[in-house]
């Protein structure tokens, strides 16, 4: 589809599957050489990350540890700017390596908060993948050791990242139509 509209929104195509599989692909490969003899435990970050967990998982393909835990800090196109622990990490993460994995990074501060979180809980090293960076809109200090695609500050959804809980489904990525709203 070229097209979506959702909740009287109206977005556009942006990335096809295809494109979103051979950058999380590329991704996979970094991660694997970066892991070697590493026993990580990687943290999805739920909801928006569950397809590009899945996607980069099947990539993986080892006997990697695979945890959930949910942030949230949007309403509708934009950030709070407040951080809400919705599903903590429910297994011990102290003295491990943490891979987290994120749907995309904007302002950052969703990621900033569980990074330091997660060292002081005692954790030996936390690394960031996210399928998609937006470093323009970019608000602190943060810098993913893995991306799988730079972006401009559109707002977009599909491939696990909603409008008000929806799009989330789609398999490629659409971003707004007409307006400059931050995601």
């Amino acid at each position: 589809m070229d097209k979506i509209s959702l909740n009287g929104k109206e977005f556009e195509l942006f990335l096809s599957e295809k494109q979103i599989k051979e950058a999380i692909h590329a991704m996979a490969v970094r991660i694997k050489v970066d892991m070697e003899g590493i026993n990580p435990v990687f943290v999805s970050i739920l909801n928006g990350a569950f397809m590009f967990t899945a996607e980069l998982m099947r990539q993986l393909d080892g006997p990697y540890e695979l945890v959930f835990a949910r942030y949230s800090s949007y309403r509708g196109t934009a950030t709070t700017g407040k951080v809400m622990e919705i599903m903590p990490i429910t297994t011990d993460i102290s003295g491990r390596t943490i891979v987290l994995l994120e749907d995309i990074v904007d302002t950052g501060t969703t990621m900033q908060y569980v990074i330091n979180k997660l060292k002081q809980e005692g954790t030996t090293d936390v690394r960031l993948a996210t399928m998609l960076f937006k470093p323009e809109t970019l608000e602190c200090d943060l810098a993913p050791d893995y991306v799988g695609l730079e972006i401009p500050p559109d707002f977009i959804v599909g491939y696990g990242l909603d409008y008000n809980g929806t799009g989330r489904t789609f398999k490629d990525i659409y971003k707004l139509v007409a307006e400059s709203n931050t995601r």
